[in-house]
C-alpha cells in the first residue's frame, strides 16, 4: 500500500475513534504524569470521549477541569497554558498541590473561573494575570501566596469575585493611577475578600466609587492603618463590611449610615475613637461588632434601639447602658462595670472580659427570657 494512503488511514482512524483534540490530549497526559492520585478512569488516549472524571469538553476541546478535593499531589505544570479553550479550572482543596503558579497561566485567554482554594501554592501571583480578560472569578484563598496584589487585576473588567484571603500577601492595596490599573476599576465586582493577609498602609480613598456593585468588602486581620475612607459610604450595594483586626484609627465616617443594605458590620479590635457611630439607617443590620476600640462611652447612641433586625451585638458599653431589643439573640459585653439586663428580653447573654467582681445576684436567674447564661 502506498505510504501516503497508509498515513491518511492512520490519521482518519485516530479522528474517528478519538474525540479529543491531539494537542489537548498531550497536555492532559503531561498533567496526569505530574500529579499523583489522579482519578482512576484517567486511562486511554481520549479524555473527552473516555469521559475522564472532572474533564468537560466541547467540540473535542477541553473546556473545564474540575478536580476539587480528590487528593491530587504535585505541581501545576506550565503546559496547562496550551489548553487554549479552557474556561474553568478548579483544583481547590487539594492540599498536596504546591509550587508556584506558572506565569504561563496568563495565556489561557478564554479562562473565566480560576479556583485554587485551600491548596499549598506559594510565591507571587503572576504579574500579568490581568490579561485574562474574560475572568469572572479569581479565587486563590487559603494558600501561601506572597508579594503584592498585581495592579493588572484592575483590568479584569468582568471580574465578580476576587478572593485572595488567607495568604501572606503584603504591601498596599493597589488603586489606579494614570496608566496604572487598580482594584477601584473593578466596578462589576461583588466580592473583595482580602482578609487574613499582611496588607499595610491606609485603605485608599480611591478604592471605593459610587458606581461599584460590591456586596462584600472583607479587609479583616491585616496591618492596615489610617481611617476608614468616607468613600465607603458611596457603595450602597454593600451587605457585609469586615475591617476587624487592623490598626485603624479616627472616627467612623458618619455616612456609613447610608449603607442601608448592610447586614454584617465588624469593626472590632482596632483603635477607633470618637462617638459610637449612628447606624440606625442600617435597617437590615443583624450582626454588629464594635468591641475593643476606644469609642467615647458617654456618647453611646440610644438610637441603637431602632435596629430591629439586630441578632448579635458585640460592644464595649458604658455602665448605664440599657436598651430594648425585640429580636436580639446574642449580646456580648466587653469592659462593662454594671449592666441592667432586665430590659433586654434576649435568649442568650454572653459577658466576656467584663471585669465584673463579686457575687452574681440571685435575681439574675429569674429573667423570663434567659435560656443560656
Amino acid at each position: 500500500m502506498c505510504p501516503k494512503v497508509l498515513t491518511f488511514l492512520l490519521v482518519a482512524s485516530f479522528q474517528i475513534y478519538t474525540q479529543t483534540y491531539g494537542d489537548d490530549f498531550t497536555v492532559m497526559s503531561i498533567l496526569k504524569d505530574a500529579w499523583e492520585n489522579t482519578p482512576r478512569n484517567w486511562v486511554g488516549a481520549d479524555p473527552c470521549g473516555g469521559k475522564w472524571e472532572g474533564i468537560s469538553c466541547n467540540n473535542s476541546r477541553v473546556t473545564s477541569i474540575t478536580l476539587a478535593a480528590v487528593g491530587l499531589m504535585g505541581e501545576l505544570s506550565g503546559d496547562i497554558s496550551s489548553l487554549s479553550e479552557l474556561e474553568f479550572l478548579d483544583l481547590s482543596y487539594n492540599t498536596g498541590l504546591s509550587g508556584t503558579l506558572p506565569a504561563s497561566i496568563v495565556n489561557l485567554k478564554k479562562l473565566k473561573h480560576l479556583k485554587l482554594v485551600g491548596c499549598s501554592f506559594y510565591g507571587p501571583i503572576p504579574e500579568l494575570i490581568g490579561s485574562l480578560q474574560l475572568l469572572e472569578s479569581l479565587d486563590l484563598n487559603s494558600n501561601g501566596f506572597t508579594g503584592q496584589i498585581p495592579h493588572s487585576i484592575g483590568n479584569l473588567s468582568k471580574l465578580i469575585l476576587l478572593d485572595l484571603s488567607d495568604n501572606q500577601l503584603d504591601g498596599a492595596i493597589p488603586v489606579s493611577s494614570g496608566t496604572t490599573p487598580g482594584l477601584d476599576m473593578l466596578v462589576n465586582a461583588l466580592h473583595f475578600h482580602l482578609g487574613r493577609n499582611q496588607f499595610s498602609g491606609a485603605i485608599p480613598n480611591e478604592l471605593f466609587r459610587s458606581d461599584m456593585t460590591l456586596i462584600h468588602v472583607l479587609l479583616h486581620d491585616n496591618n492596615l492603618t489610617g481611617s476608614i475612607p468616607s468613600t465607603l459610604g458611596l457603595v450602597h450595594t454593600l451587605e457585609a463590611v469586615r475591617f476587624e483586626g487592623n490598626s485603624l484609627t479616627g472616627p467612623v465616617p458618619s455616612n456609613l449610615n447610608n449603607l442601608t443594605n448592610v447586614t454584617t458590620l465588624i469593626l472590632s479590635n482596632n483603635k477607633f475613637t470618637g462617638p459610637v457611630p449612628n447606624l440606625t439607617g442600617m435597617a437590615y443590620l443583624c450582626y454588629l461588632d464594635l468591641s475593643n476600640n476606644i469609642f467615647d462611652a458617654s456618647d453611646f447612641p440610644v438610637s441603637f434601639s431602632n435596629l430591629r433586625a439586630l441578632k448579635t451585638l458585640y460592644v464595649s458599653l458604658p455602665p448605664s447602658f440599657s436598651l430594648l431589643y425585640t429580636s436580639l439573640q446574642f449580646m456580648i459585653f466587653h469592659a462593662v462595670n454594671i449592666v441592667k439586663p432586665s430590659s433586654l428580653p434576649v435568649n442568650n447573654r454572653m459577658m466576656e472580659n467584663t471585669g465584673l467582681e463579686g457575687q452574681i445576684p440571685p435575681t439574675l436567674f429569674d429573667l423570663p427570657g434567659l435560656q443560656t447564661l
